[in-house]
């Protein structure tokens, strides 16, 4: 069966998962919602580098809902529970790759019924998934811990090499690199509400929910001078950022999710920094240590990296279609296989 859906934002990961659609042999381009006013009006497939396509941009949400299209691939900047409400209760589908509906029992009260009562409404279910958090934060976790019959702990260290990120902006600016200190709160707590709740899903589905959430970050500077893409980063300064979200039971660390991004590893403290991808250990009775890396040159990385959380969603349309109404996670719905032929 043919799932009709429209594709919510075109940013980076929005325009892959357009260009997905549209090549998918099992979904059909119903609709594109585009929040920039010169986006809007063109032929979808000029938003992302394909033939025409039939499907004209819009800013209207209105038009959208008339589409009655079966799932809306959800992919803003933030999310609006208005709009998703919406969306739900005329009758469309959600995936999304904003992290809010993760673990429905992390969510406000209140804005945990708000979407239910939607989803009834609509006869709909609403996903949240992605790469990180997604994939890597319980999908793969959860196929790993299969392995088990004692699981100690399970650490998914995520690394990013920023050498090749030519955005000043974003590193020095935004993120503190290049400073003699740098002030990690609010990336401690954005990561603690991106990746908790996944931490407790796991957990739940496991059949030992945790006691509590703590999380941290820290720093380490370059040793000496050195040139990236974005500009110099000076010796003594932020070279190294790692924020740290681990979820405990028993007084001991049972999952953790770990990020370490840095511009060089020639760092104050040394530390262990890898190539760009995931590194999975698992302590337990069936003791695992997987690496997942990118195999792509850092100069072009910026341009696939997207692929992997928008592909995912695009993955878990017709399983989230097929889904009972509410707000359904990776443990609700069956394994996300991918229609490639």
């Amino acid at each position: 069966m043919t799932c009709r859906v429209v594709q919510w934002a075109t940013g980076n990961i929005g325009t892959h998962a357009l260009r997905a659609v549209v090549r998918h042999p099992d979904l059909a381009l119903a609709g594109v919602y585009v929040y920039a006013e010169d986006k809007a009006g063109q032929d979808a497939g000029a938003l992302c580098g394909l033939s025409p396509t039939g499907v004209t941009t819009t800013r209207d949400v209105d038009e959208i809902v008339a589409l009655g299209a079966d799932c809306v691939l959800y992919m803003p900047r933030l999310c609006d529970l208005d709009v998703v409400c919406r969306l739900l209760s005329s009758g469309a589908n959600v995936v999304t790759t904003c992290g809010e509906f993760h673990h429905p029992a992390s969510m406000a009260a209140e804005v945990r019924d708000r979407v239910v009562a939607a989803c009834a409404e609509g006869g709909t279910s609403v996903h949240s998934t992605g790469s990180s958090p997604g994939f890597i934060s319980e999908a793969l976790p959860l196929v790993l811990s299969s392995t088990q019959r004692r699981l100690d702990t399970l650490t998914v260290d995520e690394f990013a090499d920023l050498s090749y990120r030519d955005s000043p902006e974003l590193l020095f600016d935004l993120m503190g690199f290049g400073r003699s200190s740098t002030d990690l709160a609010g990336r401690v707590a954005h990561a603690q509400a991106g990746f908790g709740p996944s931490l407790r899903l796991v957990a739940d589905a496991l059949g030992v929910p945790l006691d509590a959430l703590r999380s941290h970050g820290e720093f380490a500077t370059a040793r000496d001078t050195t040139e990236i893409a974005a500009g110099t980063l000076r010796s003594g300064t932020v070279a190294a950022q790692r924020i740290t979200v681990e979820g405990v039971r028993a007084d001991r660390v049972l999952l953790r999710f770990r990020a370490t991004w840095y511009c060089t590893t020639d760092l104050t403290p040394a530390w262990d920094v890898r190539d760009t991808g995931w590194q999975v250990t698992v302590e337990g009775d069936a003791p695992l240590d997987i690496a997942i890396r990118f195999p792509v040159p850092l100069d072009t990385i910026a341009s696939v990296t997207p692929g992997y959380t928008a592909n995912r969603a695009v993955n878990a349309v017709p399983v989230v279609c097929a889904a009972p109404p509410g707000i359904r996670t990776t443990v609700d719905l069956p394994q996300i296989v991918a229609a490639l032929g």
